[in-house]
């Protein structure tokens, strides 16, 4: 089976010319090609030469592959289906006014089995390369009208950091998309390991899924508390040098009767005090298998003005997708597992 070059890094593609004896500065092509360019075939790459090309074309193509189902929500939404080696991901594309929002995933499933999560109820299949990261984005119909990117589909990112990282390299580099890191956001539970290295090697966005405020409340909706304690995620956050060009949130979805009390508020803004952060309160949607439900609205807003009082930038994150399953926490493939 070939390669695919769609998805590696300037690095990469320089040792592949170099593995081939061919000028070092084809690779600079290569990657504008890939990056800046839209081509499906090693052919297209007119200003390499014939020879060159033919090598190449031996062991790679560009490895691009579209979406093999779409599905439109009411409200604009759409959620793409893709094939990601012998596995499917979902990757659902936000439009709105003034900005569409592409909500990507780094693996096929989960691990981490948070109790509110469709994506966690599937369990953990596989990693995505940074080829299945970065197709999603740039096979979209829509690659051109996108302004910002999310990591918060299916998968845990910092649990596969090494393609994640370098799918953030690819979009930010002046060789790939050049994009800026203030439009690409990446969500975490909390994997303190992954959390200093990202921190230290990226400048893209950060949101750190929370939840409530509570230790022994956290631990039972997020397994993850066990290993990797919130309170020791912060004071990683809290302790690095964050200049005003990168922007941190907290997501909080809000439980009826669990975690949205005054109190709830209250120690939430205590525990992010001293952050430049926004806190995102997000409305859950019911799922199978959990007896969680969702906070009304009306509590959703005293809660959030409560957060705004304690001097909290907090906000309600509107709803999208939730017909066609595509809203947050809803994505999941088991069923063509």
């Amino acid at each position: 089976m070939k390669k695919q070059l769609f998805g590696k890094t300037l690095t990469e593609i320089k040792d592949i010319i170099k593995s081939y004896n061919l000028p070092l500065y084809t690779a600079n092509q290569i990657t504008d090609w890939l990056y800046k360019k839209d081509i499906h075939s090693i052919d297209e790459m007119t200003n390499i030469s014939k020879k060159t090309r033919d090598i190449l074309k031996k062991n790679y193509d560009i490895g691009l592959n579209s979406h093999i189902n779409v599905q439109s929500s009411a409200d604009g939404t759409k959620k793409y289906l893709f094939k990601a080696s012998k596995h499917y991901i979902e990757a659902a594309y936000i439009p709105s006014k003034d900005k569409a929002t592409l909500c990507v995933s780094s693996q096929v499933g989960c691990k981490y089995a948070c109790e509110f999560c469709m994506t966690g109820k599937q369990g953990f299949q596989a990693h995505l390369s940074t080829n299945e990261i970065l197709n999603q984005i740039k096979s979209l119909p829509e690659f051109n009208n996108l302004t910002n990117i999310v990591f918060m589909g299916m998968g845990e990112p910092f649990d596969n950091l090494d393609e994640v990282l370098k799918s953030l390299e690819i979009m930010t580099s002046d060789y790939g998309f050049a994009w800026s890191p203030k439009r690409i956001t990446v969500s975490t539970n909390g994997i303190i390991k992954g959390l200093k290295r990202y921190l230290d090697e990226s400048k893209c966005n950060l949101a750190i899924s929370i939840h409530t405020p509570f230790n022994d409340e956290r631990l039972k909706i997020m397994p993850v508390q066990k290993t990797n304690p919130i309170s020791e995620v912060l004071s990683i956050v809290r302790n690095h040098h964050f200049g005003r060009q990168r922007r941190i949130s907290f997501e909080y979805i809000m439980f009826k009767g669990f975690n949205d009390s005054m109190e709830h508020a209250d120690k939430l803004a205590k525990k992010v005090s001293g952050f430049w952060a926004r806190v995102n309160l997000i409305r859950f949607h019911e799922i199978p298998g959990t007896d969680l439900k969702g906070t009304d609205e009306k509590s959703m807003e005293k809660f959030r003005d409560r957060l705004n009082e304690r001097g909290i930038t907090a906000t309600i994150r509107a709803s999208r997708g939730q017909d066609i399953d595509a809203a947050c926490g809803l994505l999941s493939t088991k069923k063509l597992i």
